[in-house]
């Protein structure tokens, strides 16, 4: 059956058979006079970039960035020239909208330390206030475990008065304790699979474990969109890498069968593997992947599937147990499955689950599992309470409600933002939720007015987006509550007619026609 489609919206039935629910996203297009807008920002901010660098060079203004020595002027540049033009021009006009410091617990509501900066934001100095109970719409804290209260804080406490913080080896030497083996036998059983393995940075799972498992020979088709940690993962292999669209199957099916058709370049041999790379969800477009179409043309094609899991794992599914789960799917059909626990669970580091041998083999052979010291003992009983507690083996039903609060919250902040005539990007499901701003200045603008209404959000640009989708990117959690959400839903509103970034022409109208 045909994909029925509604503007600019995509809508997926199970006419295919692989799907046992509808699959909603949406990617409108950006408006003609909004993109040219865009550009001519651009293009303005650039021309004048180059005229304060040539101010710059003769001495007439400042210049605050790190830059070649008198000496080295000769030498081949050691900063991407692009890249640091634009931190110089561009980035440090709304650099106040980054790396502000928090002095509470990162939950629902925050507290910031308030700064000022005397120079444009190159330099900044704290006030010694604090701007209390500010709304968290930026944290990856999913299910709300971000906190020092309750079940999860106490069993970490306990464990740190125990073993204490640091475990000062590796686990191959001296630094393998019981409660690693019970957090990876529990990481194991809560994804259904037969073994799994936990690593200290979730970043360094996949960069440091993707060289492990591919190399010279193989070939790895990564989805366009992927995290950097999986790009450079990709990279450290010495795999050939071939990039499909995102989230595109026909894209995907086309270079699968022109690798099993035309083989190595030049040789034109059999690749010794095909390694297919991508993400439950997409962190800056929100969307989540056609996964039960990814394992049909996996079993196809004979391929190999390395899964993502970092923002889906308990942030999906009915049992919070991630993609697989929300699909309703077979683990055992993802060969690769990694996650993080810096997210959903509130703790930090990373795991790769899968067929027993797969992990035997990394014990042995990854980087990151071979040189890394081992995870501290409170990091590690963190996961421990907040798997147990999603599981459901506390005795409790707290991780349950909590998944199922997360599902609510993310359908009736989407709802809103889409009545209110805002693009946003992604899934109905993905509690990650982006919202275009596209014009460079409206960033910075966004960010701060919204601070001003104690409202912490997180905006986005270029180069983590491309330079001409900036965006807002709200993160949803059950932590939040309808108050909390109607609170942020309000300021938001009044904000967006303040910058007029309310650009959806369907607004109301196209939600409804979907629903229907």
């Amino acid at each position: 059956r045909a994909k029925p489609r509604v503007g600019t919206f995509r809508y997926m039935t199970n006419g295919l058979g692989l799907y046992s629910r509808p699959f909603i996203e949406s990617f409108e297009e950006t408006p003609m006079l909004v993109a040219v807008l865009t550009y001519m920002g651009y293009g303005i901010l650039t021309i004048f970039g180059y005229l304060r660098d040539f101010l710059r060079d003769w001495k007439i203004e400042r210049c605050h960035v790190a830059r070649e020595r008198e000496e080295q002027r000769d030498f081949v540049p050691l900063y991407q020239d692009f890249e640091n033009f634009y931190t110089r021009n561009l980035y440090m006009r709304i650099r106040d909208s980054w790396n502000r410091p928090i002095c509470s617990v990162p939950g629902a509501k925050v507290d910031l330390v308030e700064r000022v900066s005397p120079d444009y934001n190159w330099t900044f100095d704290y006030t010694g206030k604090v701007v209390e109970g500010v709304i968290n719409m930026g944290s990856y804290n999913y299910l709300g475990f971000a906190e020092n209260t309750g079940y999860c804080a106490d069993a970490s406490a306990e464990v740190t008065m125990k073993y204490g913080v640091g475990v000062a080896s590796t686990r191959q030497e001296m630094g393998n304790l019981d409660r690693h083996e019970e957090m990876e036998e529990l990481v194991a059983k809560f994804l259904g699979v037969e073994s799994a393995m936990a690593f200290g940075m979730g970043f360094a799972t996949n960069s440091m474990n993707i060289p492990a498992l591919t190399g010279k020979g193989c070939l790895i088709l990564s989805d366009e969109l992927n995290h950097a940690s999986l790009v450079l993962g990709a990279r450290l292999s010495g795999s050939t890498i071939r990039v499909f669209k995102h989230n595109n199957m026909q894209s995907l099916e086309k270079m699968l069968r022109d690798a099993i058709v035309h083989g190595q370049p030049r040789t034109h041999r059999p690749w010794k593997k095909i390694l297919i790379l991508v993400e439950g969800i997409y962190s800056m477009e929100g969307s989540i992947v056609r996964l039960p179409e990814v394992i049909a043309l996996k079993k196809r094609y004979r391929a190999y599937l390395y899964l993502d899991e970092a923002h889906s794992i308990g942030a999906l599914g009915p049992g919070g147990r991630g993609v697989v789960d929300y699909f309703g799917l077979d683990p055992r059909d993802v060969d690769v499955m990694m996650g993080t626990f810096t997210k959903s669970f509130g703790a930090a580091g990373g795991y790769i689950g899968g067929r027993k041998e797969l992990l035997e083999y990394l014990r042995s052979h990854s980087h990151s599992a071979v040189y890394a010291a081992s995870m501290s003992p409170p990091v590690v009983e963190q996961i421990i309470a907040s798997m147990k507690c999603i599981m459901g083996e506390d005795g409790t039903t707290l991780g349950r409600d909590r998944v199922q609060q997360l599902a609510e919250n993310t359908l009736y902040f989407r709802r809103r933002l889409t009545e209110m005539g805002f693009i946003i990007y992604g899934n109905n499901d993905s509690p990650v939720v982006p919202m275009m701003l596209y014009m460079p200045a409206k960033i910075g603008a966004f960010g701060r007015e919204m601070l001003k209404r104690n409202i912490g959000v997180v905006v986005v640009g270029f180069p983590a987006t491309p330079i001409i989708e900036s965006r807002a990117r709200f993160c949803i959690s059950a932590a939040h509550t309808k108050d909390m959400l109607d609170t942020a839903l309000s300021v938001i509103s009044e904000v967006g007619d303040l910058l007029q970034v309310k650009y959806s022409r369907h607004k109301r109208l196209i939600y409804d026609q979907i629903q229907d």
